[in-house]
């Protein structure tokens, strides 16, 4: 693997003015080649008063197409770890490139790998979570979201949960911070990782979804769905990520449990941890 020194470089700086912006203003979009979707989480106010911490946590699509320019770049956010919610086949097929960077890696996948070519999760199971959906969702209204993409979220929604409760414990370790998670274009497993966080933080339900639409832009997915070749060669379609996405799995994760933070505790983070993470990710109030 090609590597550079990441760190020695004559690339502006990443301005840190783009967290002062509305959570789903595109100015909170930083710049680095190679790398899409990449914005920092910090920012966005809390319900009691307090602000989520910049440069402190990012979300992004894969580093797999990452270069040197890119790297030199990144290398301004000093990233410790960098966590990769991506099945095991697509890590192998599109590998995050470090590009010499020196953070430590955690591979945490949200979803089982599917090999099929039906681009659903477990079609033809009539007792999955996929199928299920078609008969408690009923028909999609105009202008709602994909019928398959709310099939996908219920499925994510039954079994996410270990992984974003590992995911936050992997932000507690010591010396884990400043962290970037991703997945493979950051909008539907990191979207829903990092609205469990925020939420769980006091972010109210209006800003984290406008943290979680800003990858329509993020990823050019304002207009028609594209078409992309996942990792066994079948041709599947990037649809835009929409507000009944995020809210159908919030409510049937932290609405099932009375909430983000109780949901953490239902997959064994327990209050203490919930605590040092608003230590860490939360500027209290002035």
């Amino acid at each position: 693997m090609e590597t550079t020194d990441a760190h020695a470089s004559d690339e502006p700086a990443i301005s840190a003015s783009a967290t002062a912006a509305a959570p789903g203003s595109s100015a909170r979009l930083i710049d680095v080649p190679g790398l899409r979707n990449l914005r920092d989480v910090g920012g966005i106010a809390t319900a009691d008063g307090g602000r989520v911490r910049a440069g402190v946590l990012f979300r992004s699509g894969a580093l797999s197409e990452l270069g040197p320019q890119g790297a030199r770049r990144l290398a301004r956010l000093g990233l410790n770890t960098v966590v990769d919610l991506r099945s095991e086949p697509e890590q192998r097929h599109w590998p995050d490139q470090r590009q010499g960077l020196p953070y430590r890696t955690v591979s945490l996948p949200t979803l089982p790998p599917f090999e099929d070519t039906s681009g659903r999760p477990a079609s033809g199971n009539p007792d999955t979570a996929a199928d299920r959906a078609d008969h408690e969702l009923g028909p999609a209204e105009p202008g709602a979201a994909d019928p398959g993409m709310r099939q996908m979220y219920v499925f994510m929604a039954e079994v996410a949960g270990p992984p974003i409760a590992a995911f936050v414990r992997q932000l507690l370790a010591p010396g884990a911070l400043p962290a970037l998670v991703h997945c493979a274009v950051g909008k539907d497993r990191t979207g829903v990782t990092v609205a469990v966080l925020l939420s769980a933080l006091g972010v109210a339900d209006p800003d984290l979804t406008a943290d979680y639409l800003l990858s329509n832009t993020g990823l050019g997915l304002l207009g028609e769905p594209l078409h992309y070749l996942d990792e066994y060669g079948v041709d599947r379609i990037s649809h835009p990520v929409h507000p009944d996405l995020i809210t159908l799995f919030l409510d049937r994760t932290a609405g099932r449990h009375g909430g983000a933070a109780a949901f953490l505790r239902h997959h064994g983070v327990t209050g203490a941890e919930l605590r040092q993470l608003r230590e860490l990710l939360i500027q209290p109030a002035a």
